[in-house]
């Protein structure tokens, strides 16, 4: 929902209509009336909501921790990296409902103030857990910086979604710690989302995809070698040459498995 602009810098809450009367330069609004919080932006205005934190900074290095520790990073990032210390602020994001021309309704997300993780946008936030914007948090509030039009532009020009299916739009102030650590004389930012946990990075210490691409092909490089072995056998004789090379088939991967398999294992534990 959105509330209108009326002439001489009047505000209509959307909720209930009251007249609000914004200072100069002011942007965040509550309606005294319903207690509805709003945003102003230069092309209209759209509510305002935050979710609440529930993790403090110990619970934030924690979640990163386990983050650094997963299957995503290098082995034993966790005890490996320094991290080099925290913030704390409220990120704000915009909010779109999207209902699509089969009436499908998705949730989509933008940032509304640049950041160097923009995998933030794919957070899932349960709609039940936003809660209206109270001023006291505007002193950690990072403000936002990116136009609420520049955003509907970019779901058209990047996503393909026409402003004429979003129904709803909103700005959202998430709970964020961000982290800067270092890992072998790199420095690298990760963003833990304190309201649900989720650890975002864009650029972090990933495992090598080369030494388990060239333990894949070697497999099957092998298995393919070994199974023409009933074939040579049965080209040789169709009768007992087959069952002869099906017998040495069965044999050479019974050696070969267990051997591939500690190869696999070790790669697994070095990188």
């Amino acid at each position: 929902m959105e509330a209108s602009l009326l002439p001489e810098n009047v505000v209509s809450c959307a909720q209930c209509g009251g007249e609000l009367h914004p200072d100069e330069g002011q942007i965040f609004l509550t309606c005294p009336y319903c207690g509805s919080t709003v945003y102003l932006d230069k092309s209209q205005v759209v509510f305002h909501w935050y979710l609440a934190p529930t993790l403090d900074e110990q619970k934030a290095r924690g979640a990163l921790a386990s983050w650094m520790a997963g299957n995503q990073t290098v082995k034993d990032l966790d005890q490996k990296a320094s991290v080099m210390g925290g913030s704390f602020e409220y990120f704000p994001l915009w909010l779109f409902k999207r209902r699509s021309s089969d009436r499908q309704e998705e949730i989509i997300l933008e940032p509304a103030a640049a950041t160097s993780v923009s995998e933030i946008s794919s957070l899932k936030i349960p709609a039940g857990d936003l809660r209206k914007y109270s001023p006291s948090l505007d002193s950690q509030a990072h403000s936002p910086s990116v136009p609420l039009q520049t955003a509907v532009s970019w779901l058209a020009e990047n996503k393909d979604i026409p402003s004429e299916e979003i129904v709803e739009k909103s700005l959202v102030h998430l709970p964020l710690y961000t982290f800067k650590y270092s890992y072998r004389e790199q420095v690298y930012t990760a963003m833990v989302e304190a309201g649900t946990g989720g650890v975002f990075a864009n650029i972090f210490p990933a495992k090598a995809e080369m030494p388990y691409r060239v333990v894949g092909g070697l497999t099957a490089a092998v298995f393919l070698c070994l199974a023409t072995s009933p074939l040579i056998g049965a080209a040789i004789d169709r009768g007992a040459g087959a069952a002869l090379g099906l017998l040495v088939f069965l044999c050479l991967v019974a050696i070969a498995a267990p051997l591939l398999f500690a190869l696999a294992a070790r790669v697994a534990a070095k990188i």
